[in-house]
């Protein structure tokens, strides 16, 4: 029997006969008490006092009533929870480098213009200039090399996007890191594969490919130790996905350096994939 309105004469033994379990401020909080007590099976009675509200028991369920709500008290503890707030879809975004990328693409565009042809000829991708003549920079110069206006709106568009995604799944440093191995790496190669053949390339797109891999790979890595069956089904979502973009904006037009576009993805899918296990040991480390 609960509550504080009366009952049948009888039925309520008097306050000196029961044991008190609780004083509580509010009505409310009291009553939530008294349902651990109902909860238990056992009976109980809020009475009014001096502003307060006393929880009462029967004298012989005292000890387990006062075991129950301190049981109950460190499990509500810090409940019900704050409610969340809403993040932009945006909030992770890493923009910063990005956008510091995107100027400096730019500038050295704008410098393309007062020096034609000269930042072409020392800094565009070469066969003969890389593996020949020792021009080691050359695979890594040619990223912020432009052919026209279009090809640099194009490259400075969507590598801000992806740069700024692969940022906020790498973290800021891990991620440019690995976009500048990748990115390297695959001229790199691309220009061993064009040796001794007449070849030039130049142009951010690579990099932009191979942050695609790296996030594709990573989603392949997360895929892979995520599902308990059916891990090839799983894995191949997120090949598919990156595959088919590499198909849609890295194949088309009659100057599509297909190749370079190719290397980049590949470069970066390895990348992303051995890059996955770091990244979990460093959550990991923190979390611990």
């Amino acid at each position: 029997m609960s509550g504080l309105e009366p009952t049948a004469p009888g039925d309520v033994p008097l306050a000196e006969a029961l044991a008190e379990a609780g004083v509580y401020a509010t009505e409310a909080e009291g009553f939530d008490h008294g349902l651990v007590v109902l909860a238990m099976g056992l009976p109980f009675w809020l009475m009014p006092l001096d502003g307060s509200y006393r929880l009462r028991v029967e004298p012989a369920q005292l000890a387990a009533v006062q075991d129950q709500l301190a049981r109950f008290g460190r499990e509500s503890a810090g409940w019900p929870p704050r409610p969340a707030v809403p993040e932009s879809a945006t909030s992770h975004l890493a923009l910063g480098g990005p956008v510091l990328w995107a100027l400096v693409v730019a500038t050295v565009f704008w410098i393309q213009g007062e020096q034609p042809g000269w930042l072409e000829r020392s800094g565009a991708l070469e066969p003969q200039g890389l593996l020949v003549r020792g021009e080691w920079w050359r695979p890594f110069t040619a990223l912020f090399l432009h052919g026209n206006t279009a090809h640099l709106v194009a490259n400075v568009l969507t590598g801000t996007l992806v740069f700024a995604v692969v940022g906020a799944t790498f973290g800021r440093l891990r991620g440019w890191l690995l976009l500048a191995v990748a990115a390297v790496a695959a001229n790199t190669a691309v220009a061993a594969l064009n040796f001794p053949g007449p070849y030039r390339s130049l142009g951010a797109s690579t990099a932009v490919f191979a942050g695609l891999g790296l996030l594709t790979g990573k989603a392949l890595r997360v895929a892979w130790r995520g599902a308990s069956v059916n891990r090839w089904r799983a894995v191949a979502v997120p090949l598919g996905a990156g595959l088919t973009l590499l198909g849609l904006y890295g194949a088309g037009g009659v100057r599509t350096d297909v190749a370079a576009h190719a290397a980049g993805f590949s470069a970066g899918l390895l990348a992303g994939l051995f890059a996955a296990p770091a990244l979990r040991r460093s959550a990991s480390s923190v979390r611990n």
